[in-house]
């Protein structure tokens, strides 16, 4: 499957500074984060009804491109994959660069797996954050507010630009899941698991699998994709809270927080941060619509809050 990575605008430059890069966004008629006030982004679309997200049916515009991805995405993630990729990305850098530097580049990426949307993630960024901080305003969640607006920064993976090889959408966006153990048939296209290896590994196939029931999701190893790569930079790089790392690793756990499948994992860490997840996901999920936040207007909010969770420049 070819990545659907949108080319950015040609006045944006990948060195160009913080402020000249996100100014040239702004110019940009590329820039679907300056199409609309920002008020108008934070409420579900009126003409789309909580049980409309996540329509999976073939009846749906972008079903083939889904269905295509997850077929491929359940095919490949191994358990033999997914750590060979987690010791690559955990032991070397591509780069350095500061948070709001990398975010810019989620404007020329384009989730395949997601039928409810198909703007760039930088839109979708300004979307989940804005709704974060309309229902959670008060500067104590401020955590809250900048998790929203990286939650999918890990999806830097699929670019081609600052030392990343532009990694198949596959292997970056998408549901994650356990590996090592039975796949749940609450991960949507279960059937297409069918064709993994592991399916056929007695090591892996069985309820536990290579695990212990209550050993915790912390020694459980996931399907490669963003929501890990960035967990592990934030674990270690940054003073986001224990809440904010569980958002970022799990939030496209769908089959706990919205099927209630692994339970059997779970430990009291875990159950401690799973409505913190289930109210993250409301967000990340029900802001999607055609409406926008305009960057120009929330940037210096966001800019100086990054800067509080993430002070120096990122190893990538």
């Amino acid at each position: 499957m070819v990545n659907s990575i949108r080319t950015p605008a040609p006045e944006v430059s990948p060195s160009s500074s913080v402020g000249t890069k996100a100014e040239a966004l702004q110019q940009s008629g590329d820039a679907k984060a300056d199409e609309t006030a920002a008020a108008k982004s934070m409420f579900i679309s009126a003409a789309k009804k909580p049980e409309q997200f996540r329509n999976y049916g073939q009846d749906t515009p972008r079903y083939e491109t889904v269905r295509a991805f997850y077929e491929e995405q359940h095919t490949k993630q191994t358990y033999a994959f997914a750590s060979a990729a987690l010791k690559k990305y955990t032991s070397s850098s591509r780069c350095t660069m500061p948070v709001w530097d990398a975010l810019m580049y989620l404007n020329g990426v384009v989730d395949d797996s997601d039928p409810d949307t198909d703007l760039d993630q930088l839109a979708h960024a300004l979307q989940t954050a804005e709704a974060a901080r309309k229902a959670h305003p008060g500067e104590e969640f401020d955590w809250l507010h900048v998790t929203g607006f990286i939650h999918d920064l890990g999806k830097i993976m699929a670019v081609e630009e600052k030392g990343f090889e532009g990694l198949p959408q596959w292997a970056v966006v998408g549901d994650n899941f356990p590996l090592g153990c039975a796949f749940d048939e609450g991960i949507v296209f279960h059937e297409y698991f069918a064709a993994n290896p592991d399916t056929k590994d007695p090591r892996y196939n069985t309820k536990l699998g290579i695990y212990e029931e209550g050993c915790g999701l912390e020694n459980v190893t996931f399907s490669w994709s963003h929501d890990e790569y960035l967990y592990r930079i934030a674990k270690e790089q940054s003073k986001l809270p224990k809440e904010a790392l569980a958002v970022l690793r799990y939030h496209s756990f769908y089959a706990l927080h919205h099927m209630g499948a692994y339970q059997f994992l779970l430990n009291d860490e875990d159950r401690e941060m799973l409505p913190w997840i289930k109210r993250f996901q409301k967000f990340d999920l029900y802001s999607k619509s055609t409406e926008v936040p305009n960057l120009s207007e929330v940037m210096d909010y966001y800019k100086r809050k990054i800067q509080k969770y993430f002070p120096k420049p990122v190893n990538w």
